[in-house]
């Protein structure tokens, strides 16, 4: 699959893209379980994920996991994906996403890195994300913003990838970005859904009180509830 969007009053040229999702965190915060399995509307967070981006024709997704990585693996393991380690997951997100970068075979014009937390994130979202890159002009990253905050995921242009794996800049997100301003467009939207992410079991009732949606743990992880 690939994306060839309409927009502008005429087709844009076909951009290859490949995917980053992020699954290797302990979920510490959330009495150490997967964050990714919490279910809404009885589907797991992330298999929420890699429907959205497979329904927004991405080419090529990387899973990445760590800590429970079985119980995660189980969960996604029908979908055609590519699954990476990290043997240190605790060592922070940018070890995962270079994992990740790293795993990624295919030529490619762009990559999203994805968090695979976010449960209201649809495929309409992700195609919006892709449709504003191709309109980003000299900028590098492409990153969504809601009343002035940053949100998720974000999307950059695949030579920033060679970088990130050659070990000229940082590879993660959130400081490179921070620190080359300049190569950066703001993606501003009043779109909720690329800000809502869950950590903490205050994340849970907020979006339940936000949304009127239930998020639960699958039974083999609801005991402890």
């Amino acid at each position: 699959m690939g994306c060839i969007l309409k927009g502008g009053g005429g087709l844009y040229s076909r951009v290859v893209v490949g995917a980053v999702l992020l699954a290797a965190g302990s979920g510490s915060r959330l009495g150490g379980r997967p964050k990714s399995l919490l279910e809404l509307g009885g589907v797991p967070l992330i298999r929420r994920q890699l429907i959205a981006l497979s329904g927004a024709g991405v080419d090529e997704v990387v899973v990445v996991l760590g800590h429970h990585a079985d119980a995660i693996e189980a969960a996604v393991r029908d979908f055609p994906v590519t699954l990476a380690y990290n043997p240190s997951p605790d060592d922070g997100q940018a070890s995962s996403v270079r994992i990740g970068l790293q795993a990624l075979a295919g030529k490619l014009d762009a990559v999203i890195v994805a968090l695979a937390d976010q449960p209201m994130i649809n495929a309409q979202d992700i195609t919006a994300l892709i449709g504003a890159f191709k309109k980003r002009g000299d900028a590098s990253m492409l990153v969504p913003r809601v009343a002035g905050e940053p949100g998720n995921p974000v999307i950059f242009e695949a030579e920033l990838r060679e970088q990130w794996l050659a070990g000229d800049v940082d590879a993660a997100c959130r400081r490179w970005r921070d620190a080359n301003p300049e190569r950066v467009l703001w993606f501003d939207t009043d779109n909720q859904r690329y800000r809502v992410d869950i950590d903490t079991p205050e994340d849970i009732a907020r979006f339940v009180e936000r949304t009127g949606h239930g998020l639960r743990w699958p039974a083999a992880l609801a005991t402890t509830d």
